[in-house]
């Protein structure tokens, strides 16, 4: 990686090698990278981040990851821009293929009728897993997009209303004005 902008937020490599079938733990994320996450996804603050999980081995050096995400954060209200807290707690599911097994499902993925596979395996590269780019991933998709606080609306209205524009003020009032010259 190039440089820090190439780095993930998150990182917990592990090697296949000493993964054993049924394997679990717990993710706790340091204060440092709870400070990039939420940087990065725009977030007001992120106070916790805790992933738990486990790893079963699969056929042709498949690994499957099952677990639990768990947050607590403060994004910003898309009407007032207060501060809206918000819990997340979502399940999370992952499969990682050694890269030569992703290679060849991206070229079946090309052909005519192809797999169409949604989701896409996480690589098995040089011996290694990173369950970081996991966390972070799904943290960023169980986000809500528009955060708003409770009872906050958003009322939207352009001009006046119709029975209001008789005073020639609506475009058609203007365009029909410009006609008559």
């Amino acid at each position: 990686m190039s440089n820090d902008n190439d780095r993930p937020p998150i990182s917990r490599p592990l090697k296949v090698e000493e993964i054993r079938d049924g394997a679990s733990g717990v993710i706790d994320a340091t204060q440092s990278e709870m400070a990039d996450i939420a940087r990065m996804l725009d977030l007001v603050g992120l106070a916790a981040l805790a992933f738990t999980y486990r790893l079963h081995h699969g056929g042709g050096g498949r690994l499957r990851l099952t677990g639990r995400l768990k947050a607590s954060l403060t994004q910003t209200c898309v009407v007032s821009l207060d501060p809206v807290e918000a819990s997340i707690d979502v399940p999370v599911e992952v499969e990682f293929w050694p890269v030569s097994m992703i290679e060849e499902l991206e070229q079946a993925a090309e052909e005519p009728g192809g797999s169409g596979r949604l989701d896409w395996p996480e690589p098995i590269a040089g011996g290694k897993i990173d369950l970081g780019p996991a966390i972070y991933e799904t943290l960023a998709t169980a986000l809500d997009p528009y955060p708003k606080r409770e009872g906050v609306s958003f009322d939207w209205s352009q001009g006046a209303p119709d029975g209001d524009r008789a005073g020639g003020t609506s475009p058609f009032a203007a365009l029909a004005e410009l006609k008559r010259r």
